[in-house]
């Protein structure tokens, strides 16, 4: 916070060069702001901007933790900067978005652009208006199931169009500024009576604006032997009017556009004003022809194809192509082909027209856009998520049986099963007047893929202690400045790595692989529980921590495509195992491992709050009662059989997941039915025969959040901790503000790298050091240790297992890739080859903790501390 007590704020990334809305999250220390307190928004030039605010968490004093902010700003008046600070006057929001709510729809009026959304029915959008035209008629949720059928030994295929069905519309927020409607629903095929495919489709409005976003969700439901998904798109009808020379579509290719009409104007033969009136076409101007000067050039258009259909198709990631075709029952003919797509469509008439973004489109293919019946009087313009040409959805298991011992899977059990898993996707539509210009269509593609945000300074998200325990960079000393250049190689090479790799598809975006194998020189993609990475030993908490110190925007982004995969896809919505997800795997739902772990509301607040997503905040209130999960799946099942215990939980990472949901709930809603939960874990823990070391196996009664004594070490230790659990338990310190919690964890942090004799005298026995794995993982633990107990010992051991540890897990530094020879792989790549992302994620949340509580420890060379933290000559 400035002198003035006002908060910097800076773009995320360029200033918004077209009109914008923006939405983002500021922290506040505890106690700093009062619920109520009046904000202003001012430019660099003390011009006020009016601000839509909302507080998104509280802290236990009943002050506010984080709030919410929403903004309009118009065409070239963003500002290179913003201040937020509290009110001197009774500035109020302008109030020109207004929402009215009816039995049959729900109508927005931006001040720019009017839309009406359907509360019931196939329908999702029963119209779209701009300057009193409209420019969408209706919208609707559409895709085709192929079913597979076995007859007489052959195969049959019988497919079936689908359709939204809308089951619930409610407004989240209802201005002045930003207006969110939600509707929900499932897929239904007119000739059945199944309704499946559960959605959700957010509207995001801002007052003034012509734009709306839209977040689309939904849920796999089906039965992946049989139900294959051969399309999923949302589809927007578009009113046509005038000649077809005055039609445009647009398709943004790799840098440019594919501009044409359905009727264009180049003919084999080539009046004298053709070649000008047809590049005024191209370039989407509005062409008068007379009938008595363009008398040839009418006779040959009205000889001349009319192309109604046209479409591009993202097959791959690296491959595109554009085709087009005069009506159905006509074959499709290649107009050009490409890499990258800029995943844009506009089609649009005299009347004006529509434009489609979708984001990530390229990175999360298969996709396509297509503009369909331009020559009729309604076209129809589709942005499929799963487009119709791609071969089917097949959600199948890679396998019929498990392999547990060769290739590192979790269970005996094969729980494969995609039902319950999500995907969202993001797509921007703008209503245009007239066909807009190519300097436009780029401003719209920067903006879909790169929404308009604002950030704090990294000094402001450190001081608040908002989320959590984490250092600022410092490269005071020469180790320092080392540690400091290997977090950002390892981001870089993970950066990297996702492009080399192609870490792209609709399922797979957004996360990262597991294990490498340097003898293919590819990552362990076919391995079992080597493959994708699913939460695994939180790279989530990692990309936010290197975010938050840096403000850098590439790890924004990179954080964010995982933050947004990893809560849809690697985590049960509905189903038997809602609440849960799936421990890494070949397939990101393969593991029969079902853990509350995977989901935590920790992994992705950090995500929430600095943006406000509504998606997220559903995923965080999905997992608040994640715990009564364990009844119907319990997570110890292959280790403690029934017993007189409802069910068992470990410490670490169960219940330290189950505090991580509650905190959540307790700090968005003030619930202190969630904070007593937690409370009652910490008293059970108080009781245990050594407190936190005891377990971390115990009988669990998720009713109440009690946990039951089962014994000493009957499960690995290192996983109490590894999975965000030292996080979480950091983060259950700073709030409840308990001296016996934080004895508790320095307790731990002290105990458990002690030699086993040393662990054996101090419990007279009762441990006998077994199953303390993995020492760089304890690193947190002890600088918490090291810090409240003034032991510089613990302090010095710390970085020791930091920068010696053996058996993989420590970084080398500095940080080298090497070049793979040239016939060794398919395409010419550099790898490193120890590299393991438990190691990268763990080790580089560990060095940030560590520099922060005890920094000052950092030995002065890299050579001048043992394995255990004795000095060395």
């Amino acid at each position: 916070m400035n002198e003035n007590g006002s908060i910097a704020l800076s773009w995320l990334e360029e200033r918004p060069a077209l009109p914008a809305g923006v939405t983002w999250g500021v922290p506040w220390k505890r106690g700093e702001l009062e619920r109520g307190t009046p904000l202003t928004l001012r430019g660099i030039h003390e011009s006020s901007v009016p601000l839509q605010t909302w507080p998104t968490a509280y802290w236990p004093d009943g002050s506010v933790k984080w709030t919410a902010h929403a903004a309009s700003l118009a065409a070239g008046s963003a500002q290179p900067g913003y201040t937020l600070q509290r009110c001197t006057g009774t500035e109020a929001a302008s109030a020109s978005l207004t929402v009215l709510e009816r039995d049959e729809y729900i109508e927005v009026d931006t001040g720019a652009v009017v839309c009406r959304l359907s509360r019931s029915g196939s329908s999702v959008i029963q119209a779209l208006q701009i300057g009193g035209k409209t420019v969408c008629s209706s919208g609707e949720l559409v895709g085709m199931r192929e079913e597979q059928h076995a007859t007489s030994g052959r195969r049959m295929l019988l497919q079936e169009t689908l359709h939204s069905v809308v089951e619930r519309a409610s407004v989240e927020q209802d201005g002045p500024i930003r207006a969110v409607v939600k509707l929900e629903g499932r897929h239904q095929a007119s000739n059945s009576e199944r309704k499946w495919l559960p959605f959700t489709l957010r509207f995001i409005f801002y007052t003034q604006q012509a734009s709306v976003r839209v977040v689309h969700t939904f849920l796999y439901d089906g039965n992946p032997h049989q139900d294959f998904l051969r399309g999923l798109g949302i589809r927007f009808h578009v009113p046509m009017s005038g000649p077809l020379y005055n039609r445009h579509v647009r398709l943004a290719g790799d840098t440019g556009w594919f501009s044409e009409s359905p009727k264009g104007l180049m003919t084999f033969r080539l009046p004298d004003r053709q070649r000008e009136l047809y590049e005024l076409q191209t370039a989407g101007s509005y062409i008068a022809l007379d009938r008595e000067e363009d008398t040839e050039l009418l006779a040959l258009l009205n000889d001349s194809p009319e192309w109604g259909d046209f479409k591009l198709s993202q097959n791959a990631s690296d491959s595109y192509t554009i085709q087009k075709r005069t009506k159905e029952g006509c074959s499709w003919i290649s107009a050009v082909s490409g890499r990258r797509s800029g995943g844009l469509l506009y089609a649009g008439s005299e009347g004006g027209g529509l434009a489609i973004g979708v984001r990530r489109f390229w990175e999360k293919f298969p996709s396509s856009l297509e503009a369909s019946g331009l020559t009729g009087d309604e076209a129809a313009l589709t942005a499929w998520f799963w487009p119709p040409d791609a071969p089917a959805m097949d959600l199948r298991h890679y396998d019929t049986e498990t392999h547990v011992h060769s290739c590192y899977e979790g269970a005996d059990e094969l729980r494969s099963t995609p039902y319950g898993v999500g995907n969202t996707n993001e797509l921007t539509i703008w209503c245009c007047e007239h066909s807009p210009k190519h300097d436009l269509l780029d401003a719209m593609v920067r903006e879909k893929e790169s929404p308009p945000l604002l950030v704090c300074e990294p000094s402001r998200y450190y001081e608040t202690r908002a989320l959590g325990h984490w250092s600022l960079p410092d490269r005071s000393t020469p180790v320092k400045d080392q540690l400091e250049d290997t977090l950002d190689h390892l981001i870089g090479f993970y950066q990297e790595e996702i492009e080399q790799r192609r870490w792209y598809g609709f399922w797979d975006y957004g996360d990262v692989m597991h294990s490498y194998d340097p003898v293919r020189h590819t990552w362990r993609y076919d391995v079992g529980g080597c493959a994708w990475q699913n939460t695994e030993l939180a790279p989530n908490i990692w990309l936010w921590y290197m975010f938050l110190r840096s403000g850098r925007a590439d790890i924004f982004r990179l954080a964010e495509a995982m933050t947004r995969h990893t809560s849809e896809v690697d985590v049960y919505h509905i189903g038997e195992y809602a609440g849960l997800g799936s421990r890494h795997n070949v397939l990101h739902w393969g593991c029969g491992c079902k853990e509350a772990r995977i989901g935590m509301a920790g992994l992705h607040t950090f995500y929430y709050y600095l943006t406000a997503d509504e998606r997220i905040g559903d995923m965080m209130d999905e997992a608040k009662d994640a715990d009564y999960a364990t009844l119907r799946l319990d997570p110890m099942r292959a280790y403690f059989g029934k017993d007189e215990f409802p069910t068992h939980t470990r410490s670490g990472p169960d219940w330290a997941a189950f505090c991580s949901n509650w905190l959540a709930q307790w700090e968005r809603y003030e619930d202190t039915s969630y904070r007593d939960k937690m409370l009652r874990g910490v008293e059970c823990l108080k009781g245990m025969p050594f407190r936190l070391l005891s377990g971390p196996v115990f009988g669990y009664e998720p009713k109440t959040g009690e946990l039951l004594y089962m014994g000493e070490e009957n499960y690995g230790h290192h996983l109490m901790i590894c999975m965000g659990g030292a996080q979480v338990w950091a983060e259950m310190a700073h709030l409840l503000q308990d001296p016996e919690w934080e004895t508790m964890l320095a307790e731990y942090g002290e105990f458990y790298n002690l030699p086993k004799e040393e662990k054996i005298r101090r419990t007279s026995g009762a441990l006998q050091g077994k199953d303390w794995n993995i020492p760089m993982l304890s690193t947190a633990m002890m600088a918490f240790a090291s810090m409240r107990l003034a032991n510089v010992e613990l302090a010095q051991q710390a970085w020791a297992y930091l920068l010696h540890s053996p058996y993989n897990w420590s970084v080398n530094m500095p940080l080298e890739s090497q070049e793979v020879p040239r016939q060794a792989f398919v395409r010419s790549i550099r790898e490193i080859p120890w590299i393991s992302t438990n190691t990268v994620s763990q080790w580089s949340i560990n060095v940030i903790v560590c520099l922060e509580w005890i920094g000052e420890y950092v030995p002065e060379a890299l050579d001048s501390i043992g394995e255990r933290g004795e000095a060395t000559s």
